[in-house]
């Protein structure tokens, strides 16, 4: 029993100081130029949230499935003590429909308006755990060692980081900063609901308040399985 207890005691220093040894060497690994632009990202990010608290403003959501527009809300917006959006509905509510049809048509337009509104929230719910991005989560990302430099340049004057597993294993987030004004341009997401095939792919603008933070300008999120698409326009932005 000694030495059966013993070699399992071996066995979880072994691997304790494995998993150490490539933890060390995935850092290590990074070139200078990545830990620099990783450096960047985060300190923008963290400017900017800690900016935009001092504001509020107006988003505007559309919805539509399928290509047709199904609904459009409006929202006062401030970031809350945990640095998420708090959101207070701006629109007056909606008088209820006059029904149509019969008891069982009505049934299933209800529950298909209940599906697809569940649906839109989940995804909208998803969305928030990576944005705004936080530096924290990227910090952590650097040191697993799941940012690369893309090898896409794209516009002169910019460029990207991708992370991989950011919030759930095989998703990516690609973001585009600006090398002068070292400010977020853009950011795409690849990631999923419960299930990978169930796929939620997201893109996102950015713009700057005048003498300001930037902020996301537009942003849409695209439920692939259900066609569902969430259209996110923010405008009007007060500093309180």
């Amino acid at each position: 029993m000694r030495d059966r207890s013993h070699r399992k005691r071996i066995y979880l220093i072994l691997s304790f100081l494995a998993a150490g040894s490539a933890v060390t060497y995935s850092t290590a690994a990074q070139s200078p130029e990545l830990q620099q632009k990783v450096a960047e990202i985060k300190e923008a990010v963290a400017q900017n949230k800690q900016a935009l608290a001092q504001y509020t403003w107006v988003e505007q959501d559309t919805i539509s499935l399928k290509g047709e527009q199904k609904k459009q809300e409006h929202f006062q917006v401030r970031l809350g003590p945990d640095g998420k959006p708090q959101k207070t509905p701006l629109d007056a509510q909606a008088a209820p429909a006059a029904p149509s049809g019969g008891r069982l048509k009505q049934h299933v337009v209800e529950k298909k308006k209940e599906e697809y509104k569940d649906y839109a929230d989940q995804i909208r719910a998803l969305i928030q755990q990576y944005l705004p991005p936080d530096k924290d989560a990227i910090e952590q990302a650097r040191q697993k060692g799941n940012i690369a430099l893309s090898p896409e340049a794209g516009t002169p004057g910019q460029y990207k980081l991708v992370i991989s597993n950011y919030i759930k294993q095989g998703d990516n987030m690609t973001l585009v900063m600006d090398k002068t004004q070292k400010n977020l341009v853009s950011l795409s997401i690849a990631s999923y609901l419960n299930d990978p095939k169930d796929a939620v792919k997201v893109t996102v603008q950015f713009s700057a308040i005048p003498g300001g933070p930037n902020h996301v300008s537009t942003e849409t999120i695209n439920g692939v399985s259900k066609q569902l698409t969430i259209a996110i326009e923010n405008s009007n932005y007060q500093k309180t």
